[in-house]
C-alpha cells in the first residue's frame, strides 16, 4: 500500500528530501540540515535538524528509527526510538542522537541520521474498569515469560 505524504523542505540549509534507499525499504532516511560538522562525544546527545516538515495523513504516525549501520559501527542511535512524529505536527523534523560509542563521532550536512516509518494507527477510546478479563500471564511483568535458568 503507498499513500502520497507531502514533505515541505524548511530552513536554510538544503539537504536532499527523504527518501528510500532500496525497493524494499520501509524506512525514508533522513539526513542532517547542519550548516557546519557538529561532532558528538561520547556519550553526548544533540538535537539535529533535517530541513524538512511533514503533513502525515489522519490515522498515521511517523516513527523516526535509528539506522542500523550508524548504531552497529559507530554506536550512534536515536535516543528517544522510536521518536513519534503525530499527524497534527507541522514543524520542521529533528532527531535526538546520542553518541554511545567510545570515539568521537562527526554528524555532516546530508549524512543519513535516521530513518521514519509511516505507520496507520489506531486510536483508543479510554473505558475505566473495574477489573481486566484473565489471562494465563496475568500480571507477570519483564521476562515472565522467558526461559528460566536455575541459579548455580
Amino acid at each position: 500500500m503507498r499513500i502520497q505524504v507531502p514533505f515541505l523542505r524548511v530552513g536554510p540549509i538544503e539537504v536532499p528530501p527523504p527518501a528510500y534507499q532500496s525497493e524494499g525499504a520501509v524506512g525514508l532516511d533522513l539526513c542532517a540540515a547542519i550548516e557546519a560538522p557538529v561532532t558528538l562525544a561520547p556519550g553526548e546527545r544533540r538535537l539535529v535538524p533535517t530541513g524538512y516538515a511533514v503533513a502525515l495523513p489522519d490515522g498515521h504516525e511517523g516513527q523516526v528509527r535509528p539506522r542500523s549501520g550508524l548504531a552497529l559501527h559507530h554506536g550512534v542511535t536515536v535516543l528517544n526510538s522510536p521518536g513519534t512524529i503525530d499527524p497534527d505536527y507541522r514543524g520542521e523534523i529533528k532527531v535526538v542522537l546520542i553518541n554511545l560509542g567510545a570515539a568521537p563521532f562527526t554528524v555532516h550536512r546530508g549524512d543519513r541520521i535516521a530513518q521514519l516509518v509511516i505507520c496507520p494507527v489506531a486510536l483508543a477510546d479510554v473505558v475505566v474498569v473495574s477489573a481486566l478479563a484473565p489471562t494465563a500471564r496475568g500480571a507477570g511483568g519483564y521476562g515472565s515469560t522467558g526461559v528460566r535458568r536455575e541459579e548455580p
